[in-house]
């Protein structure tokens, strides 16, 4: 096993940390920050991992994989968290997790067909703020600014951005979802 798939495997194992933490924050000292600096680690490690296996040239299936399911562990279970302790809003959760969940249908869907879906800057850019936001609340301040904290507004963000990446794949692969099958 290489270097970035041990670190999405990684990144995996740190979620249930971070769940953890925030589920019981009530009863643990500074759990959100400890769960913050988890955050922060998991964040650096999808960076790592995809630099590593391009720099080594040793991408593979499985460790994009890898990447995609740490990546959505990771944003669904810090959104989870945040939302059962009043700081994520659900339907934010509900459009970042439902556009994860139509995403790698298309993904399914263009697979069948032969047709891969590389990966777009928008999806890049999505993780990247969704990651940040999910950090943000975690360290969520008492300033407002507009009746919102700034983590908020950066969730606010991180659904446009979620909604724009979604929106890309869709167009672009809108032959793959009006091709004809039979039902089975």
């Amino acid at each position: 096993m290489s270097i970035p798939d041990r670190l999405a495997y990684i990144r995996i194992g740190l979620v249930p940390a971070m769940l953890t933490l925030l589920l019981a924050a009530d009863r643990i000292d500074h759990a959100f920050g400890f769960a913050a600096i988890i955050m922060g680690v998991a964040s650096f490690t999808d960076f790592l991992d995809g630099y590593l296996a391009r720099r080594w040239e040793i991408t593979s299936i499985l460790g994009g994989f890898l990447d995609s399911i740490a990546d959505k562990l990771l944003v669904a279970g810090g959104l989870f968290g945040l939302v059962s302790v009043g700081r994520a809003w659900a339907w934010a959760g509900f459009v970042i997790i439902g556009r994860e969940i139509a995403i790698s249908g298309l993904r399914g869907v263009a697979a069948m067909d032969g047709v891969i879906v590389p990966p777009s800057i928008w999806g890049k850019i999505k993780a990247n703020v969704q990651f940040l936001a999910i950090f943000m609340a975690l360290l969520r301040t008492t300033t407002t600014y507009g009746g919102l904290h700034p983590d908020e507004w950066v969730m606010i963000a991180a659904v446009a951005v979620t909604l724009m990446s979604g929106f890309d794949y869709v167009t672009r692969f809108v032959v793959v979802l009006r091709s004809d099958r039979t039902s089975a």
